[in-house]
């Protein structure tokens, strides 16, 4: 648990930030090395637990792809990747629903109510919250999101809850699909109107140079993505990542921010500091 003295202390600093984010939406995609390692997990719970406290309403999305892998290497599941998306055959998509909206949720919620938080574990298929159709047939139960359904998000949130929702998405048929973390919680925030979204990565940020730390861009404006991507600055695995970040402003999030989840309490600083923390997009 986060000290009293330490709460003050950050509290007076981020007044300005306070009153700013007060009684606002703000959507935290959760992934990276910040999901498997418990020093940084257990400071990810307690910044979320006082963003709540401080009377922002945060919505928690994430994945879970390093504990799919090994439930699938466990049952002697073949995993394999196409495009860098895991093809999800129908045996493998059950074992997705079972680690992403059982274990990996429950436990994230647990570990909120553990630094006392108030949390309600929630997957795409509750309420129908997310609906998906088939990317194609070579992926098998990939899907890529069609609707967001806000309600359940906002009835768990005007009681007090801080939903936790895991990246699994239903079609009208029935059938569950396997969907990318980033891209639900941009949709997620473009729904609620989120005034924020934070994606948690395995990087600094936007890099000028990939191959140096100090080369952050702190400020990007979407209209500069195109040239940003021809020109190589953004690349690879960058480019779905960044283009969720623009299909979020486009949907009306004011600002997403890419920061590096490795850095102990990175949420706290991006939100309530002059600064920030990574690359901020507008």
């Amino acid at each position: 648990m986060i000290s009293n003295e330490i709460k003050s202390q950050v509290l007076i600093q981020a007044l300005p930030y306070i009153k700013k984010y007060s009684g606002q939406i703000v959507v935290i995609k959760y992934g990276g090395n910040a999901m498997i390692n418990e020093e940084l997990k257990d400071a990810v719970m307690n910044d979320i637990v006082l963003l709540t406290q401080i009377g922002i309403k945060v919505v928690l999305v994430h994945g879970g792809g390093p504990e799919i892998s090994a439930a699938l290497k466990q049952m002697n599941i073949q995993s394999t990747f196409v495009g860098g998306l895991r093809k999800t055959d129908e045996e493998t998509v059950k074992v997705v629903q079972m680690v992403l909206a059982g274990k990996v949720n429950k436990d994230l919620v647990n570990l909120i109510q553990l630094r006392g938080g108030n949390a309600i574990g929630l997957c795409g298929i509750d309420g129908h919250m997310l609906t998906a159709e088939k990317i194609n047939d070579d992926l098998g139960f990939v899907g890529d999101i069609t609707e967001v359904n806000s309600k359940p998000i906002l009835d768990a949130l005007s009681l007090g809850y801080i939903p936790v929702i895991s990246s699994v998405a239903c079609d009208g048929d029935g059938n569950v699909y396997n969907v990318n973390a980033d891209t639900a919680a941009a949709k997620i925030a473009g729904e609620l109107r989120a005034h924020s979204m934070i994606s948690l990565t395995d990087i600094e940020g936007l890099l000028e140079d990939v191959n140096d730390p100090a080369s952050l861009i702190p400020d990007v404006s979407i209209g500069q993505v195109p040239r940003m991507i021809k020109e190589g600055i953004i690349s690879g695995g960058m480019i779905p990542k960044i283009d969720c970040c623009v299909e979020a402003i486009r949907r009306g999030v004011k600002q997403v921010a890419i920061i590096d989840g490795r850095v102990p309490h990175s949420i706290l600083v991006e939100l309530l500091s002059d600064k920030g923390i990574g690359t901020l997009f507008h």
